[in-house]
């Protein structure tokens, strides 16, 4: 089974178990419904965003979408047993591709507070997406490759090594520069 699927079945369960039509999701969400309706039949993911809306909107934790079975104690990631990926699709409801593959590596963490991410950021193809926003904070960390990210009206290049930290109720996008692929360590806090 797919990680899209599973996610797409947890979101699907949990929107039933509170009673709520797709539509009332949407609403309650501010996403599209066609959005909706693709994340609960498996096919690409969103951004982070719009899973970070319907998991408020559902009143649970972004981690209770993505995760299967929480334990308790400490989780060890190891990158060569790496979990599935997880492919966004980023913020077009229509994409059917992914720019960014997440590896959760706080994936089983019960009552997390943080999600922590290794990400491999490919190259944009096409025009730059809108920018986002969302309640909390990111932590982002160069791996290897460069990035930009866009934040606000202002724009940072970042290569391996180097870092930034910053609100992510300001709206911002980070994609790998150039025609080269990254990786980085991101790691969210959104509120509940």
């Amino acid at each position: 089974m797919s990680v899209e699927y599973k996610i797409g079945e947890k979101l699907r369960q949990l929107r039933e178990s509170k009673q709520m039509t797709i539509e009332q999701l949407a609403e309650r969400s501010q996403c599209h419904v066609d959005q909706i309706r693709q994340i609960e039949d498996g096919a690409l993911v969103p951004s982070l965003t719009p899973l970070m809306e319907i998991s408020r909107a559902l009143g649970v934790r972004l981690g209770t979408l993505l995760d299967d079975d929480p334990i308790e104690g400490p989780v060890v990631f190891k990158s060569a047993e790496s979990p599935n990926v997880i492919r966004f699709s980023g913020k077009d409801p229509m994409a059917t591709s992914s720019n960014l593959d997440f590896y959760s590596m706080g994936s089983g963490k019960r009552d997390r507070q943080m999600e922590p991410f290794m990400i491999d950021v490919k190259p944009r193809s096409g025009e730059a997406p809108p920018l986002s926003a969302h309640e909390g904070e990111e932590f982002i960390f160069v791996l290897s490759g460069a990035i930009q990210i866009n934040y606000g009206k202002s724009t940072y290049q970042l290569v391996a090594g180097e870092s930034i930290y910053y609100d992510s109720v300001v709206p911002h996008d980070v994609h790998a520069k150039g025609d080269e692929n990254a990786r980085i360590l991101a790691v969210i806090y959104a509120p509940s």
